[in-house]
């Protein structure tokens, strides 16, 4: 597994993001934690999570519980492991998704996270979503005095644009670290804010990376190429599309969410995967 940093720690260049295993869909735990342990055998030492994968108002964190006991449970060692969350997201249980990044709640969310993850400091924090109904400095500010308290190492912030991002790397300075936005083959409005973490010296986490990749099947229209080439490397179209993404930038650590032990390893083999200049200039034009 090749490796990248996310602040001053050194992760595995693909992660694995942890949603699928807890919402909608979700499978039952024994696959999920045969999942994260898939991932771990395959060098894979970055998992991004949030206190809002639940499926149920009773749950919150379910996903956060699961990765921690996959982890206790893990017959190797797991040291190297940054397990990155968010807060700021919530499921009220039917279904939707709401926004509560008041400071008051960012503090509650991040000490609840603590618990699950059994952990003395969460590796990186995230931000998960601005709240149109709270300043964001008042929210990133919530989160630097968590950093500031020792119950977070380093923080990040997700769907960001570039004028957040440059505000909240006023307020954190240093302690920012990263940006997670979607990015994806379907998805590549975030191309400003990618070229702007390259500048700042950001990691970037592109989540839903696969987007417009079908898991099973033939490719068509626009996203043939990805099934072309991969069919020319002897691999899948996801690993080409992971490799393509880490081709845009060395900041770039793309995080495809698994819930089946041959997902994530298929994705992990995509960090050795080395496309030619045609290549990539094919798949950027499709």
């Amino acid at each position: 597994m090749k490796h990248r940093r996310i602040g001053n720690v050194e992760v595995s260049a693909i992660g694995l993001g942890g949603m699928p295993m807890s919402i909608e869909g979700r499978p039952d735990e024994d696959r999920s934690v045969r999942t994260i342990h898939a991932a771990l055998d395959a060098g894979i030492t970055l998992i991004d999570t949030a206190d809002a994968y639940h499926l149920h108002a009773d749950e919150v964190g379910h996903n956060e519980s699961l990765i921690a006991r996959a982890l206790a449970g893990y017959g190797g060692d797991s040291s190297a492991v940054l397990v990155a969350t968010k807060g700021g997201h919530l499921r009220p249980g039917d279904g939707s998704w709401t926004i509560d990044g008041s400071p008051e709640h960012l503090r509650r969310a991040c000490d609840a996270s603590l618990k699950r993850l059994g952990v003395e400091a969460i590796g990186l924090y995230q931000h998960h979503r601005p709240d149109p109904k709270v300043p964001y400095a008042e929210s990133i500010g919530a989160v630097r005095d968590l950093v500031d308290a020792g119950k977070v190492r380093m923080a990040g912030i997700s769907n960001a644009d570039p004028d957040r991002i440059r505000q909240a790397r006023e307020i954190l300075g240093d302690r920012l670290v990263s940006v997670q936005n979607q990015f994806s083959p379907a998805f590549r409005d975030s191309e400003p804010e990618l070229r702007l973490c390259d500048e700042l010296g950001l990691a970037f986490l592109p989540w839903s990376p696969l987007g417009g990749i079908a898991r099973a099947g033939e490719l068509g229209g626009r996203f043939r190429a990805y099934a072309e080439i991969g069919a020319a490397h002897g691999v899948s179209p996801q690993q080409v599309c992971l490799a393509w993404l880490l081709a845009k930038s060395p900041r770039v650590l793309p995080i495809p969410g698994a819930s089946r032990p041959e997902t994530i390893r298929d994705s992990a083999s995509a960090a050795e995967l080395v496309l030619t200049e045609a290549e990539l200039a094919t798949l950027d034009a499709a």
